[in-house]
């Protein structure tokens, strides 16, 4: 036998040895991720005339990116809450007006990619839209980043209101020039929800609800908003004039990680 046949039927032997243990070696099975127990729903199913603007799938975020378990564009929560913004919506549509949402369960996952990022100094591509005048190292301190969010339990919503009909908007474009979250509304990024006075995750203080400096129309379009959604049992977060929680919460006290998904409930 030559030597390259030699080299050749070792080399066979090799292979066929290398395929005789891999096919009986066990194959690892991929972890089934966690679902949503059954008192979640996908607020479609409740009211689908509310719409929808779920800004953590995109890359129009304060860290400039997609959030992590954000899977797809679907507002999830427990019935309770859903049924409550039915019920706001109905009213609201009377008088030419609809909510959209911007966010609702939020999974811990998603928490944790925001202190994540709140730790990493270097990382402000954002700053100069949504915390211009926060100084990045103070985020934890002035309690814009928190290791646990009410969102995770599933019965808060960040959302505003839309005059019908509504206007069209258009993506973030990754690069664009940015403008301040409390600019005058024609300066900040284009959004058909009516003037709050700032945007949606504007790190400032007046973003505070009942903040004084903000007046004229833009005090009148928050009260409104509050005064819809408090009457249903919603309560407000004074620092977010977006931020509303139904009580009493299905889940006081449990934080949920599965991802923001329709597969999540599915079946509901």
């Amino acid at each position: 036998m030559t030597g390259i046949a030699r080299t050749l039927r070792t080399a066979a032997a090799a292979t066929a040895a290398l395929l005789a243990v891999t096919a009986t070696a066990p194959v690892a099975e991929a972890r089934p991720e966690p679902k949503a127990p059954p008192e979640f729903v996908d607020l479609r199913s409740v009211d689908p005339t509310i719409m929808t603007e779920m800004r953590y799938t995109t890359a129009h975020t304060f860290m400039g990116e997609p959030v992590d378990g954000y899977r797809q564009p679907v507002c999830l929560l427990t019935r309770p809450a859903a049924r409550a913004l039915h019920k706001a919506q109905t009213g609201l549509r009377r008088q030419g007006y609809s909510l959209k949402v911007y966010d609702c369960y939020r999974p811990q996952r998603a928490v944790d990619h925001f202190v994540r990022w709140a730790k990493d100094l270097d990382d402000q591509v954002m700053k100069d839209e949504f915390y211009p005048h926060v100084d990045k190292t103070r985020l934890f301190a002035d309690g814009y980043i928190a290791e646990k969010s009410g969102h995770s339990r599933g019965s808060t919503v960040d959302l505003t209101l839309v005059e019908l009909p509504a206007r069209p908007t258009r993506p973030y474009v990754p690069g664009e020039e940015l403008a301040p979250c409390y600019a005058p509304q024609p300066a900040r990024f284009p959004d058909n929800s009516v003037d709050m006075g700032t945007g949606y995750d504007c790190f400032d203080t007046l973003s505070h609800t009942d903040d004084p400096r903000v007046r004229g129309v833009q005090r009148s379009n928050r009260q409104f908003l509050k005064e819809t959604l408090t009457g249903l049992g919603f309560t407000n977060l004074a620092e977010e004039w977006w931020h509303y929680t139904y009580k009493p919460e299905v889940f006081p006290d449990t934080y949920f990680d599965f991802p923001v998904a329709r597969r999540s409930v599915a079946g509901r």
